[in-house]
């Protein structure tokens, strides 16, 4: 099936677009734009959430066509109640929670001060599988933080020192200059210390659903929820 998938998506990259030069596809276009999804379902999945997601992000990662089977779409509520995603990646499931890192003073991290509440999207289109994770995010504590910051390449460690995350940037060289100037201060092959305004959010779920296409768009969903942390889970079958 993926490599079915690789020829669809190179046929589709190599064929030159039709009316071309127009700026934008028409409504036909895009309504036209749809697939088959396969016969394959949930009927081996792990009665554990967190196994069973487990054992789905192992098979994301094995497959060729999914660039980064660890990213996540993170969605927040900041703001006047405003919404806002962006991609993170996750770094580590453990303590019944998903761990992902970011600085403490960015867009995301405002809002989870306000609201806790998030959730995370895995979107495995080439495996035709999705996971949707709700539930509350807290900061992990500054030992966890400091251990996963030396174990980035030292590019990235300079790069958060450079970056004043979500705050306004004059221009591309600005950046360059910070991340220049933190190069200088730490060159590579010294230790560079982690930040004050960097570390990790470990969201621990209520909910965890489960979505896997299928053929005549009956599609399967079974969603994993508990009250909370610390209650069993409740597995429901949903109508996709």
């Amino acid at each position: 099936m993926y490599i079915q998938i690789a020829l669809i998506l190179k046929v589709t990259l190599d064929t030159p677009m039709e009316n071309s030069g127009k700026t934008a596809t028409t409504r036909e276009e895009i309504a036209a734009m749809r697939r088959s999804y396969g016969e394959i379902g949930l009927e081996t999945l792990s009665t554990d959430p967190i196994e069973a997601f487990t054992e789905w992000l192992h098979e994301a990662a094995a497959n060729p066509i999914i660039v980064e089977a660890n990213a996540m779409v993170l969605s927040t509520l900041g703001v006047g109640e405003k919404i806002s995603s962006r991609t993170v990646l996750l770094k580590d499931i453990s303590d019944g929670g998903f761990t992902f890192f970011t600085n403490y003073s960015s867009r995301k991290a405002h809002a989870i001060e306000l609201n806790s509440q998030v959730t995370l999207l895995f979107p495995w289109y080439a495996m035709e599988r999705q996971v949707i994770i709700s539930g509350d995010a807290q900061k992990v504590d500054q030992k966890e933080s400091e251990e996963y910051f030396a174990s980035r390449p030292w590019s990235s460690q300079i790069g958060a020192w450079a970056s004043t995350q979500s705050q306004v940037l004059s221009s591309r060289e600005e950046l360059q200059m910070r991340y220049e100037g933190a190069a200088k201060k730490w060159p590579e092959g010294t230790t560079v210390p982690c930040p004050p305004h960097w570390g990790g959010y470990r969201v621990v779920p209520i909910s965890i659903e489960f979505w896997q296409g299928r053929y005549s768009r009956l599609h399967d969903r079974l969603r994993f929820e508990r009250a909370d942390s610390s209650a069993d889970w409740e597995m429901t079958r949903y109508y996709p």
